[in-house]
């Protein structure tokens, strides 16, 4: 089954902004799985790779986007800023061309599809992160596990490479599909 990337990064997105919804007041600064990254941290990666999204799929070089979206990106409001940048990335992907466009990305140029892709599971396993460092439902829609299978499976060399995950993670016998694809991304379900 080909992997509609358009309509499952953006249900990743709405997926993950209920998670970003949920974090309270106190929780920003709490640590997450991703050892680099507390809260307030990793929702400002998503955030800023969102942003990233129309400029890149448009043509535009890291150069020439330059350092606007270092930083904080997050401002006063993370979840206002948080659903601005998915309604930019998804606009941005569902564009017409958006699949086939090149986009001259940090690990080299790519076609749009690929760049859909690793945005997919960026935003589905760091909305996973935060779900777990926040103490809300880490249960993944089983259609965008399945569909990040689908992703993950052909490009393992190339993500592990990217250092985008962590190593892959031993699991038993007969774990069920989202322990098995957090465990390939470095995760412990």
């Amino acid at each position: 089954m080909a992997v509609d990337l358009p309509k499952v990064h953006e249900q990743a997105l709405q997926h993950t902004g209920q998670y970003v919804a949920g974090v309270k007041d106190d929780q920003w600064g709490a640590a997450t799985p991703d050892d680099e990254w507390d809260v307030r941290a990793l929702v400002n990666h998503i955030v800023s790779g969102n942003f990233w999204v129309a400029p890149l799929v448009e043509g535009k070089t890291i150069e020439e986007v330059g350092d606007r979206y270092d930083g904080d990106v997050l401002g006063s409001d993370a979840s206002a800023s948080y659903e601005q940048s998915a309604k930019e990335a998804a606009a941005a992907f569902n564009a017409d061309g958006a699949m086939q466009a090149p986009c001259a990305v940090s690990y080299g140029p790519v076609p749009g599809a690929i760049y859909a892709g690793h945005r997919f599971v960026d935003v589905l396993i760091h909305g996973w992160d935060l779900a777990k460092a926040t103490g809300q439902d880490t249960t993944l829609p089983a259609d965008l596990v399945e569909a990040c299978f689908e992703v993950v499976e052909p490009q393992k060399e190339l993500l592990s490479a990217s250092g985008m995950f962590g190593s892959e993670v031993k699991v038993p016998d007969g774990a069920d599909h989202q322990t098995r694809l957090l465990a390939e991304l470095g995760r412990k379900a």
